[in-house]
């Protein structure tokens, strides 16, 4: 019905186009000034976040155990929305008021850090233990030997997962325009509200989003294949 109301209207055609043309722009400026700087940030402080955070669970000390399996099980069993909404609009209330931005980049930074660890975690422990014994037996510490032994070789197991949680963290972007910024999706949210073509504009949006996500599939095959020169 949809459909047949469009083609049987060649006035509605005529404006779907137009809007579809008015409203790239503003779409691509959203991606360009918010969401891809958005994603990387928060990928890039979120990874810090993970590596400190599977050192701690992997650790002796059972205080920095403690606090890491803490904030992994606080972020991870509590929805990435409600975070957002508690660091945007509950910290006003004990004072604290961030920028959009900012709130948006330590909401996604502390979701990234906290699955990003597990999958790092897993990485490390995965390596066999004569790995380490090998690094103690020509006079390596333990920080030696996780530092050239370990770690390169858990990087190479842990690209293919944390580059599937930057394609996802580009997506999870879009829910940062309930935090007022002005991402991609919030612009399309803006255009929809005023032409009232929500289903041109909210398709539209998710093509986009679709588009930078296949480009960097292909670059995450990339890395993938550069990694695996490594492989003995």
């Amino acid at each position: 019905m949809y459909l047949n109301s469009i083609f049987a209207d060649p006035e509605r055609m005529d404006r779907l186009i137009e809007i579809a043309k008015t409203s790239l722009q503003p779409l691509l400026e959203g991606a360009v000034m918010n969401t891809i700087p958005l994603t990387i940030i928060s990928f890039i402080i979120g990874i810090i976040l993970a590596v400190l955070t599977a050192l701690a669970r992997i650790s002796q000390g059972k205080f920095f155990q403690g606090i890491a399996r803490f904030y992994v099980s606080a972020i991870r069993g509590t929805p990435l929305l409600v975070q957002l909404f508690i660091i945007f609009y509950g910290l006003p209330n004990i004072g604290v008021t961030l920028d959009p931005f900012i709130s948006a980049v330590i909401g996604f930074s502390l979701s990234v850090g906290a699955y990003a660890s597990e999958i790092i975690r897993a990485a490390i422990i995965s390596i066999p233990k004569g790995q380490w014994e090998a690094g103690y037996s020509i006079g390596m510490t333990y920080t030696q030997a996780l530092k050239r032994i370990i770690l390169p070789q858990a990087a190479r197991v842990s690209i293919p997962p944390l580059s599937n949680s930057f394609i996802s963290l580009v997506k999870d972007t879009s829910l940062a325009s309930v935090v007022l910024v002005t991402e991609m999706f919030r612009r399309a949210q803006e255009i929809a509200s005023t032409t009232y073509e929500f289903l041109l504009v909210y398709v539209e949006a998710a093509l986009l989003y679709w588009v930078i996500c296949f480009f960097l599939s292909i670059l995450q095959g990339y890395l993938e294949k550069r990694m695996d020169r490594y492989t003995s």
